[in-house]
């Protein structure tokens, strides 16, 4: 079942609206949390986004290709090509397209779901370290708006997670630990590691209008279900509620008035090659943290001659991703466990520390499957072992034959078991997001260029990670044949502080309001605006930040 080939819409009307109250750039979960909240106040709301409106019925067709080995992301979620170019320095040779979606929902169309909340440390680094920056907001004036993005998203876990400080119960309960769960369980206690629930954004039962999870085994690529949450919920809620979303409208740049101090306008472009400007009271950013950046920089001006908002200098510096580190145990003996396609299960007891280094460590538990990859091209991209079911469709065996050939293969197999720890990386100015003049994109703007070398806090912070994972693989209640680590780091495309908040304006971007110092009406709704990185999944504190902006925005639209 491959995607169908759609043509793109070049008849749609992608004309800008009259002068809108308020214009969003980017439809993934923070610009749909803020337009939904916004539009359902009453306010005239334009949503603009540089990729498609998928048809959410070839999600089916988008798994089967995410799940044959010769197809990427990009394949599943039209990424890559003149639209997308980017270029790399650094040590890091940075896959950007690999792992971010643009289009109606973003990137969280693709993501797995993961929800934990930053810690109360992440926001007192400097306070606490004499590392990086606070940042102008606590974890405590965060808590009602975590709360408030676990509702909006619709989060299942449970209260487990000794080191985090919660005011209200999640919305559903967890998922039930898998076999694999009770092996790490077992370890960690024996070696007196807290070991507890994950959060995950997924439905364990229905949830506002969400099927619970159906089993797919395919988050990322794609949750055929709609189980899983994605931006496109805040957006389908936005326009009900009266707001305007254009897809396949690339914003080129903003315009300000003569004062250089208010923007009056969104420049886009539109497939059929027209140009556009939207014109608005307020604008909100909200285009993740690599676009926000090139977008503040792509709109320099004579009263912003390195970028809009970007007197402090500080707007492309200090990018931030969480750094991977991973370690495999192979068993004497099968696990008699197909996966369930998600972890289920972290601990953060090696989130919080006394000492500046070694840092913050989140470890998630996971079990895999010993396949080849020519096994896998095969018999059609399936990963896990379901490859003999196709014989009840298509092929020879039957009945006791196919049950014999089932329990053989997967009583015969090795298993193998996962940690994956990620590791906080300090924001350094060097690590940033620039302009690469010498390559343009298909409307002939410059193109982004991504710079990252991980810093000695976090080399030191990923052995750390790995003596851990390693300790824990060598307590498991079951015969284990060999422990091996990952030698390289991976990367978690969590892209983060290139518009980063501060109370200075010579050394930040925004405001604890996410209000830019320098522009009045402008708000950064994104991880663009993290001070620091932490090491857990941004994403919950990405919608917990936007719905902060979207009340302060509220605020002053009120007051006209």
């Amino acid at each position: 079942m491959p995607i169908p080939n759609r043509t793109p819409d070049t008849t749609a009307d992608r004309t800008p609206s009259p002068r809108a109250d308020v214009c969003i750039v980017g439809a993934g979960v923070a610009g749909g949390l803020v337009a939904a909240q916004l539009a359902t106040a009453g306010f005239d709301v334009v949503v603009l986004d540089a990729g498609p409106r998928f048809d959410r019925s070839d999600d089916l067709a988008r798994m089967e290709t995410g799940l044959r080995p010769v197809h990427s992301l990009g394949d599943v979620w039209e990424m890559g090509g003149a639209r997308d170019r980017y270029t790399t320095a650094g040590e890091v040779t940075y896959p950007l397209n690999d792992l971010r979606v643009k289009g109606v929902g973003g990137t969280t169309l693709a993501w797995g779901g993961y929800s934990p909340r930053f810690h109360e440390k992440d926001f007192e680094m400097q306070s606490r370290y004499g590392l990086a920056s606070d940042w102008p907001i606590s974890y405590d004036d965060l808590e009602p708006y975590y709360v408030r993005a676990e509702e909006e998203l619709g989060v299942a876990g449970n209260d487990d997670n000794p080191f985090v400080e919660r005011s209200a119960p999640f919305q559903m309960p967890a998922f039930p630990p898998s076999h694999t769960d009770t092996l790490f369980r077992d370890a960690c206690e024996e070696l007196g590691i807290a070991f507890h629930s994950l959060p995950k954004a997924i439905c364990s039962e229905p949830y506002d209008g969400r099927s619970p999870c159906l089993g797919y085994s395919t988050c990322t690529p794609v949750c055929p279900s709609g189980a899983k949450y994605t931006g496109f919920v805040h957006i389908r809620k936005a326009e009900k509620a009266g707001a305007r979303v254009i897809d396949r409208a690339t914003v080129r740049r903003l315009e300000h008035g003569a004062d250089g101090k208010t923007l009056e306008a969104a420049v886009y472009a539109t497939p059929d090659g027209s140009q556009y400007r939207q014109e608005a009271r307020s604008f909100v950013l909200a285009a993740g943290g690599v676009e926000t950046a090139r977008l503040l920089l792509l709109s320099a001006s004579d009263a912003h001659p390195d970028g809009l908002a970007n007197s402090s200098g500080a707007v492309g510096q200090n990018f931030m991703d969480h750094l991977y580190v991973n370690s495999l145990a192979t068993l004497t003996e099968p696990l008699q466990q197909e996966p369930i396609g998600y972890v289920t299960s972290q601990s953060q007891e090696f989130y919080d520390h006394d000492d500046p280094t070694p840092g913050s460590v989140m470890l998630t538990f996971g079990n895999i499957q010993p396949v080849k990859p020519i096994e896998v091209a095969l018999r059609g991209g399936d990963a896990v072992l379901r490859e003999d079911l196709d014989d009840t469709i298509m092929g020879n065996r039957w009945g006791d034959e196919l049950l014999d050939s089932l329990q053989s293969r997967v009583n015969s197999t090795p298993g193998k078991l996962a940690i994956y720890g990620a590791v906080e990386m300090l924001p350094d100015p060097d690590n940033r997001i620039t302009l690469d003049r010498s390559t343009t994109d298909a409307f002939g703007d410059p193109v982004p260029n991504v710079r990252l070398s991980p810093d000695a806090h976090a080399r030191a912070t990923g052995e750390f990670a790995t003596e851990k994972q390693r300790e824990i693989l060598g307590a498991l209640p079951v015969p284990t044949a060999d422990i091996s680590s990952s030698n390289t780091f991976g990367l978690g495309a969590h892209h983060m502080g290139t518009a980063r908040m501060g109370d200075d304006p010579e050394a930040s971007v925004v405001n604890a309001e996410l209000r830019a110092h320098d522009v009045d009406n402008l708000f950064v709704a994104s991880s663009a605006a993290f001070t620091t990185g932490g090491a857990a999944n941004p994403t919950l504190t990405i919608a917990a930040l936007s719905l902060k902006a979207a009340d302060a925005l509220e605020r002053e639209l009120r007051q006209g």
